[in-house]
């Protein structure tokens, strides 16, 4: 008589009506009577108090630095389908991201259909996302080709991205092993990658699409969430990691991890790009049709 146990995933409220997002720090997530209550000390994000949290309306919530969760939240947000994730100040760490358990599956069959597709619609997506990127349709249909055309692109983007902010480029150069050998703009480059990639995680997880079933990354476990961080390489990653460069020429009393994790975390902030992300996953599956 009932859709689902007692009736009650029916009696959620779905996540198409709710909000999307909410960003949480220096406080505890916690349960009284029965509600979800965020108790926060003063920051630059929250003024302190108790704040009673719409969990049944909020599709994710993200908890920054300085926070605790009890165990009545976690168990009131999964009763209630609320994703929860840990997350590095303004989002630039993504820590762990329970599933979202959406009201429907329908992005990640896509997004599975799609990618098993391997000679038609797989490569038509590498196809749209490089096109998002370029700004132009590429007629070529090897994806070998398509890589290669954007890394010899992305060569001059480095150059004038750090000409615009006055920064000495000498080309891309990253030793895994040494990753702090590497010259102030390397380094720059890649903590503000580690920033937007965790963004990109956040926004794969929001969408219960699936990171291991990338489109143009393939070994990686976390391939989707690269493919969706490198589309915006060009407007946010460099130019965050370049002014940062900048910066820290004159805050000498800095590291540039540090710069630049905050200017990434603003970024993130005043731009809405975790929002976008979510909109460009469902845009690049045609969400709905």
């Amino acid at each position: 008589m009932l859709k689902g146990r007692l009736g009650l995933e029916t009696a959620r409220i779905p996540h198409v009506d709710r909000f999307g997002l909410l960003y949480l720090e220096r406080g505890a997530l916690g349960v009284e009577d029965g509600c979800l209550h965020f108790v926060a000390a003063s920051g630059p994000t929250l003024a302190g108090g108790d704040y009673q949290v719409p969990h049944q309306s909020v599709s994710f919530i993200l908890l920054g630095p300085g926070s605790t969760v009890s165990h009545d939240a976690l168990r009131l947000l999964a009763h209630h389908g609320t994703g929860l994730a840990a997350v590095g100040g303004d989002g630039v760490r993504c820590y762990t991201a329970p599933p979202l358990m959406p009201d429907e599956s329908a992005l990640a069959r896509r997004q599975a259909r799609v990618w098993a597709d391997a000679d038609g619609t797989r490569l038509s997506i590498a196809r749209r996302m490089y096109a998002w990127r370029l700004g132009e349709v590429l007629p070529h249909h090897d994806i070998a080709v398509l890589r290669g055309i954007e890394g010899a692109r992305m060569k001059e983007t480095y150059k004038l991205v750090a000409a615009r902010f006055g920064v000495t480029w000498s080309g891309r150069r990253f030793d895994r092993a040494n990753p702090g050998a590497a010259d102030l703009p390397n380094q720059a480059i890649n903590h503000a990658a580690s920033a937007v990639e965790a963004a990109a995680a956040i926004a794969v997880a929001a969408t219960a699409t699936i990171p291991q079933l990338g489109f143009i990354h393939e070994d990686s476990g976390q391939s989707f969430v690269l493919d969706i961080a490198d589309l915006y390489r060009d407007t946010v990653t460099l130019p965050v990691a370049f002014q940062a460069v900048q910066l820290a020429a004159k805050q000498t009393d800095q590291t540039i991890e540090r710069l630049t994790r905050r200017l990434a975390g603003a970024t993130l902030q005043r731009e809405g790009i975790i929002p976008a992300m979510i909109g460009r996953i469902k845009d690049l599956f045609d969400a709905g049709q």
